[in-house]
């Protein structure tokens, strides 16, 4: 006997379902880009579904991914190459596990803290993968800060009751994913220049983090001022 299908939901109905998870954002008022990612993770979160796959797997494997990004970034020449597509790879397999939750109806609370707990996780591997590259130990500690800064911020004030969406800020988790992809790739392609890449790399993603707290804060700010 062949391995029976989950019937899983049509494109329309996971995006109503996606914004009811979401503070009720409505995709179709949104960009062109997140109408096409959002198209492209119902494509490949379908077959996951179907298959009748659990999303906190979905979850658990994409916060382990990234640790095996950790010894090519570390072992210099074109192997940072093989880091950069690992991180990619890890960054697509995340918001699949969402995807997967929608679209079999299996989403909770407990699943949303698995997956905050795992973005943590991965936050931080990618951010060891840099160090392992060339950067300061230092700046990789800074930039660790400031993001898990942005993000509890950010829980806190969903917690205290704003929109979970609330703002779109420049130091967003896909803005710090491509930084750090773009470094590994560069120093794979650079060889003799991995040290100030991986530098850079996380210098940037420091100070994405740092302005999106400042964004963050200041519409904080005038909110609360507004209750």
């Amino acid at each position: 006997m062949g391995r029976v299908r989950t019937p899983v939901p049509a494109r329309d109905s996971y995006l109503r379902a996606w914004s009811v998870t979401h503070g009720g954002y409505d995709p179709a008022t949104g960009g062109a880009l997140v109408r096409r990612w959002l198209g492209l993770t119902y494509l490949l979160a379908r077959p996951l579904a179907a298959l009748g796959a659990p999303p906190a797997a979905v979850t658990a494997v994409a916060a382990a991914l990234p640790a095996l990004a950790l010894a090519p970034a570390a072992a210099g020449g074109r192997w940072p190459l093989l880091a950069g597509v690992i991180v990619l790879a890890s960054a697509v397999l995340d918001s699949l596990d969402g995807a997967v939750a929608i679209l079999r109806d299996r989403v909770s609370p407990a699943g949303f803290v698995l997956d905050s707990v795992a973005d943590r996780v991965a936050d931080a591997l990618y951010l060891i993968a840099l160090w392992l590259l060339g950067a300061p130990g230092w700046l990789a500690v800074a930039a660790a800060a400031a993001l898990f800064l942005l993000e509890y911020t950010r829980a806190r004030a969903g917690n205290a009751g704003f929109g979970e969406i609330g703002v779109v800020t420049v130091g967003e988790r896909p803005t710090r994913v491509i930084l750090t992809v773009v470094g590994l790739l560069a120093a794979g392609v650079l060889p003799g220049l991995r040290e100030p890449v991986a530098a850079v790399a996380t210098a940037a993603v420091l100070a994405v983090a740092v302005v999106g707290l400042g964004q963050l804060a200041a519409v904080l700010r005038r909110v609360l001022r507004r209750r």
